[in-house]
């Protein structure tokens, strides 16, 4: 690959990205930041609070799930073609706690077609692993930024 086409490659990701992200609410309001976005991978953050802890002080399930399918969903429509889920599956390992700041990696393992495989891993701040997330992806078509190529 010329380090020319890998640099616009960049520069269509970080574009989807930032348009995903400009109408992404609810990412939004559960605190999310987009960290970074690159072809075929994305990272994201979320801080616990109060609101998604349980009876035993833990964030578990449902926020955390959430959190690794934004960062899938980034990571897959970082190609600037619509892409949705078809299929995802997620390990709960640990429990966030309050006041941890989880981090997403998403990185796409195979993209064939209109399919495509990503995977995501959640960490605490400590680098712990709270959940493994594996999503099997399907492209619509359509660009998400019409002023950039699909790749």
């Amino acid at each position: 690959m010329k380090e020319g086409h890998a640099v616009n490659e960049a520069a269509i990701a970080e574009a989807a990205s930032a348009a995903m992200w400009a109408e992404d609410r609810a990412s939004r309001a559960l605190g999310m930041t987009l960290v970074a976005s690159a072809p075929g991978s994305a990272t994201l953050t979320m801080p616990v609070t109060e609101a998604m802890t349980n009876g035993h002080g833990m964030c578990h399930g449902g926020y955390i799930f959430t959190l690794a399918d934004s960062a899938f969903a980034f990571a897959c429509n970082s190609h600037n073609t619509r892409t949705v889920a078809h299929h995802c599956a997620v390990t709960f390992v640990a429990s966030g706690k309050l006041g941890d700041v989880l981090t997403a990696t998403a990185r796409e393992i195979s993209r064939t077609g209109r399919s495509g495989i990503c995977d995501v891993t959640v960490t605490d701040q400590a680098g712990s692993v709270v959940a493994v997330f594996r999503g099997h992806s399907r492209t619509l078509g359509g660009a998400i930024t019409p002023d950039h190529p699909a790749l």
